[in-house]
């Protein structure tokens, strides 16, 4: 399995099981009270969800994957401003950090294959 295909999995799988959890724990109801966004977290769920699944459909189609890892990437970037408005620190703002980053190299490099 190449690098790409890797972290492409492991962000997949981990959005997938995140969105899942999200739209089914009480506790992140809770987390989205916390912010204020409670009646974004069924939309937010679902996008994590579809995304993490775009981005497995997408190791076979290449313009998905573009797509999802764009869209999670610009998810994230939300994520991050949620997480720096609450005032949140360093542990809890930096996982959407890093998947905003990650998948950001995931939409480059994808959309870099697509155009070779």
């Amino acid at each position: 399995m190449t690098w790409f295909a890797a972290i492409t999995v492991t962000s997949g799988v981990a959005f997938l099981a995140y969105g899942i959890s999200c739209l089914r724990s009480p506790s992140m109801l809770r987390e989205f009270e916390r912010f204020g966004l409670a009646r974004f977290r069924t939309l937010t769920g679902s996008l994590e969800a579809l995304g993490g699944a775009g981005l497995l459909v997408g190791l076979w189609f290449l313009p998905l994957l573009a797509a999802s890892a764009l869209g999670l990437s610009i998810l994230m970037l939300l994520g991050v401003g949620v997480r720096l408005r609450m005032r949140d620190g360093v542990l809890l703002t930096l996982p959407a950090l890093v998947l905003c980053v990650l998948n950001g190299y995931l939409a480059t490099e994808a959309w870099r294959r697509l155009t070779e």
